[in-house]
């Protein structure tokens, strides 16, 4: 179940969905995440309640988000079909946020780093197969780039995809809270795009956002009364 939730349908859909979709509006889109986890673990998990505080927080930085989309992509073409990869999206976004909701309910005593590991084998598998009735297959050999990235991209997202799974498995984690970390996300992205890529500044409107996001971690995070 989690490995269909979290990889299968998660990254069909969003790959599906962010080509047919521009860059601003998948930002935005993809950055409301912890959105869709908050009012997911709140119907579903019976002890992580979407109080006034949490729904401040997620509007808070979901603003910050749409900020920082609108100053990476300031020329979006507003005549272009985008609902179809709209749905997609967001049907993507609410399967990866169920799939955050399975993690933390795991009540088997599984490692979080072998069920990660399992759940992405199988779900790659399953869309690897599915690929071949949809796809055009080309087995030429590649440049060398191409492997260096496609080892980066995979160690990266096995690291990373443990590591989180160990924090959701922890039983004083609720999942909608910790998912509100998701916001720094784009953060890191615009700073990382201004040290690495030639006239990509910072705006007004980009370190705004950065604020707000804080602002919404923070209150999500400070230590009650």
């Amino acid at each position: 179940m989690i490995s269909l939730f979290q990889t299968v349908i998660l990254y069909t859909f969003f790959y599906l969905g962010i080509n047919k979709t521009p860059a601003a509006v998948a930002a935005i889109i993809v950055g409301g995440g912890p959105l869709f986890v908050a009012l997911l673990a709140h119907f579903t998990t019976g002890k992580d309640p979407l109080t006034t505080r949490k729904i401040i927080a997620l509007l808070i930085g979901l603003s910050g988000i749409v900020l920082l989309a609108l100053a990476k992509d300031r020329n979006t073409d507003n005549h272009r079909t985008v609902l179809t990869g709209i749905i997609l999206l967001i049907v993507g976004n609410v399967a990866g946020s169920y799939g955050n909701i399975l993690v933390s309910k795991n009540k088997v005593l599984v490692s979080p780093v072998l069920l990660n590991g399992f759940q992405i084998f199988l779900g790659g598998a399953i869309i690897l197969l599915v690929s071949f009735f949809f796809e055009d297959f080309s087995f030429t050999p590649k440049p060398l780039p191409y492997y260096l990235s496609l080892g980066w991209l995979s160690i990266l997202s096995a690291v990373a995809f443990s590591l989180w799974f160990v924090v959701l498995s922890r039983p004083e984690v609720k999942v909608s809270e910790i998912n509100v970390w998701k916001f720094i996300i784009p953060v890191l992205g615009a700073a990382l795009s201004w040290l690495v890529i030639a006239g990509d500044r910072p705006h007004w409107y980009t370190v705004a956002g950065m604020m707000l996001i804080a602002i919404a971690i923070l209150i999500i995070y400070r230590k009650r009364k």
